[in-house]
């Protein structure tokens, strides 16, 4: 499960460079009309960024009480 961590990590780290980079390029293309879209785009940064946890959220604890599971498992065939 290591490595879906890795991607969720390269994809957070992914789509907030790229809105940076897109709010200094609407800056630089529209000027002071860019302010709603810059906006927009934070918006999209934040909503992308607090999926992204929630999903890290979950599948973190998917992976607890499946060793939970396993470790209450292995002591009830001990017992």
């Amino acid at each position: 499960m290591a490595r879906s961590a890795d991607h969720l990590r390269s994809l957070a780290i992914a789509s907030q460079a790229t809105g940076f980079v897109l709010i200094v390029a609407l800056e630089t293309w529209l000027g002071d009309a860019a302010r709603p879209w810059q906006g927009a785009t934070l918006a999209v940064m934040l909503v992308t960024a607090v999926w992204i946890a929630l999903v890290r959220l979950y599948r973190r604890n998917r992976q607890r009480k499946a060793a939970l599971g396993r470790a209450r498992a292995s002591e009830h065939e001990d017992a």
